[in-house]
């Protein structure tokens, strides 16, 4: 019997899995594409600040790229989504955060790396100073027979995709084959998981409708720095820890704060995430950065 990748880091004790669970892409089989992975990186706020939050946000960063470069078996890419860099009100601070936080990942091995906005990086001056460093804020590509779509929700203050976002999506999605799996990725919810919290997307929905013909979708966001999973009809939305400090469950208190610090447990409720494209199958797990 022949061992995967997968069986393999699990047999070695690598990885430090914490969370796997076939999602299913039923029409993607193993003659369509070839098996890969990706890794997701969310909510890395580099240039935050709060000693009772994270003690190490000056080493947080660095530590989750050393982290990734260990992998037995680097990914294909890496995504990056949202919240860079922590914001700033100083137009040439928030480009100093930015370049910093760019000199910092180009330590990663790989070195095909996708970004996309949080709002900390772009809602005070419309993604202005992200596109001066990473280029567009939407987008799309496609790698081994899964189409990509990278959404902007943040780069307008009211948390809106807006008109213009809205119509490109409706455009490209046109030019894809249904057949093909769909992967989106985006910084806040599309759904109204916790919208007294801005843990949500005002027309979030009118991007989900348009998913929804796709039979074969799956959402990765950042933003509420937990995993999450959900499902808005047959699409899963799956939330990633953060990179800085975690948060509390949605709803889970009457208001959103940063869970504190704990010197017992350092790093506790940070890390990234592997996503494995494997025939019919999407996988997922977690890993948890380590002190």
């Amino acid at each position: 019997m022949s061992v995967d990748r997968r069986d393999f880091l699990k047999l070695a004790g690598l990885g430090g899995v914490v969370f796997a669970s076939g999602l299913g892409f039923p029409t993607r089989t193993a003659a369509a594409a070839d098996e890969f992975y990706f890794v997701q990186m969310s909510d890395s706020h580099w240039g935050f600040k709060g000693p009772k939050i994270n003690p190490e946000a000056d080493h947080t960063l660095h530590k989750a790229v050393e982290a990734v470069n260990a992998l037995p078996q680097q990914p294909d890419f890496i995504i990056f989504t949202g919240d860079l860099t922590h914001t700033t009100d100083d137009a040439k601070e928030r480009r100093q955060r930015l370049a910093q936080f760019r000199e910092i990942v180009g330590g990663l091995k790989v070195k095909t790396i996708h970004f996309i906005p949080g709002e900390h990086d772009a809602s005070l001056d419309n993604g202005e100073a992200f596109k001066e460093f990473f280029g567009k804020t939407y987008y799309a590509f496609a790698h081994k027979g899964i189409n990509f779509v990278a959404l902007d929700n943040v780069s307008d203050p009211e948390a809106s995709l807006g008109a213009e976002q809205l119509a490109w999506l409706a455009s490209h999605l046109k030019t894809l084959n249904r057949d093909q799996p769909l992967i989106v990725i985006a910084h806040r919810p599309l759904f109204d998981l916790a919208p007294e919290w801005d843990w949500a997307t005002k027309d979030g929905a009118a991007a989900i409708e348009q998913l929804m013909p796709f039979k074969d979708v799956a959402v990765f966001y950042g933003h509420i720095h937990q995993e999450h999973h959900a499902m808005t009809g047959h699409i899963p939305h799956h939330a990633a820890t953060s990179l800085i400090f975690p948060q509390p469950a949605p709803k889970s208190q009457p208001k959103r704060a940063p869970v504190a610090w704990d010197p017992a447990a350092p790093f506790k409720g940070l890390g990234f995430r592997e996503v494995e494209a494997d025939g019919a199958k999407l996988e997922v797990e977690e890993h948890p950065l380590k002190a």
